[in-house]
């Protein structure tokens, strides 16, 4: 029987070279491919993440056409201390900080250059 190893989210964007930028710079992942021939999609991966970024004219700052994606981690506290500092100049209502969430994860927060929210979390239990 074939197995199923990974999704990979297309996740669109206005300006495929500053996502790509902010994929890179921020979140550290290495551009896999980019289209020469206009298309406007990149392949992005971070270990066993991986994102293909297209570009869209569709309007996705308005919140009923937000893209989601959630990112699972095994130590979410030590990957926002490996970011935070490439994330603490995005403007306000950008990044938000690890926080716990009710439904047991631990989280934290932070939108693209293409209005995604990037949910990067772990299961988290937590005491009374």
């Amino acid at each position: 029987m074939a197995s199923m190893n990974q999704i990979t989210p297309f996740l669109m964007c206005r300006d495929l070279v500053q996502q790509i930028d902010f994929f890179h710079n921020r979140l550290g992942f290495t551009l896999g491919f980019k289209s020469e021939d206009g298309i406007g999609y990149a392949y992005m991966r971070r270990e066993n993440v991986a994102v293909r970024l297209l570009t869209s004219d569709a309007d996705f700052t308005d919140e009923r056409r937000q893209q989601m994606v959630y990112i699972d981690v095994d130590d979410v506290d030590a990957l926002w201390a490996e970011l935070e500092p490439k994330l603490s100049d995005l403007p306000d209502g950008r990044v938000r900080a690890p926080f716990n969430q009710v439904y047991n994860q631990r989280e934290f927060h932070v939108i693209d250059e293409g209005a995604c929210l990037l949910m990067f979390g772990m299961a988290h239990p937590f005491e009374d």
